[in-house]
């Protein structure tokens, strides 16, 4: 006698497939940063305790501006002059020079804060370690479509790791709730179909990596 397994709707398949898309932007590697900085900024208790309301601004300012607006008027700018053939970087080719012009911010970025000592070293450790991630989805993308999703869920997995092996303060909960967005971004682009799985667990860990480096280097 054989039993059959229960196949899933149009429906279920259709919503989960939105949640997936949904996850995806959300969660997209150019915004990381920005949510990481405002945890740093806002939620954070002792990271920025000397800085005012004004400050704190700022700080996320200088992130959004260079980690985010400047790489998406970058890629903007090579699609209009046909650079590449799709903002969403879908082909290994189009990804090229994007990577490439990211890099060249993260590296200002990284630069900024290094020499400002105002800001706590976390700061640029994070930053470098974004950099040393792009760098490395750079060359991988010579071989494979490593997923940019996964290596993003990775640092800000990565981050919070470093920062609790860092810091003698407590941070199951963020460290947890990194766990949790890591796993949903890594299970959304599998079940998009949008990787390989060796390309979604390559990047997740190329993520944790290089922000294990990046504290290494500059703590």
């Amino acid at each position: 006698m054989t039993t059959h397994q229960p196949q899933p709707t149009a429906r279920t398949s259709g919503i989960i497939k939105f949640l997936s898309q949904l996850i995806s932007y959300l969660f997209h590697p150019i915004f990381m940063p920005v949510y990481v900085i405002v945890f740093i900024s806002y939620i954070h208790p002792t990271m920025l305790a000397g800085f005012d309301e004004r400050q704190r601004q700022y700080l996320v300012l200088i992130i959004m501006l260079n980690l985010v607006f400047y790489p998406l008027l970058s890629t903007l700018l090579l699609k209009a002059v046909g650079f590449i053939d799709s903002i969403f970087l879908h082909s290994k080719k189009d990804r090229i020079i994007p990577l490439i012009a990211c890099g060249i911010f993260y590296f200002w970025c990284y630069t900024v804060f290094k020499e400002q000592d105002q800001y706590p070293r976390e700061i640029p450790a994070f930053v470098l370690g974004i950099f040393l991630a792009s760098s490395a989805a750079l060359m991988a993308n010579i071989y494979l479509k490593i997923s940019l999703h996964a290596i993003g869920a990775g640092g800000l997995l990565g981050f919070f790791m470093m920062l609790q092996y860092k810091t003698e303060m407590t941070m199951l909960w963020p460290l947890a709730a990194a766990v949790l967005i890591a796993g949903l971004v890594c299970s959304a682009r599998l079940f998009l179909g949008a990787h390989s799985g060796k390309e979604v667990y390559l990047g997740l860990l190329v993520g944790i990596a290089a922000q294990a480096v990046g504290f290494y280097i500059v703590l």
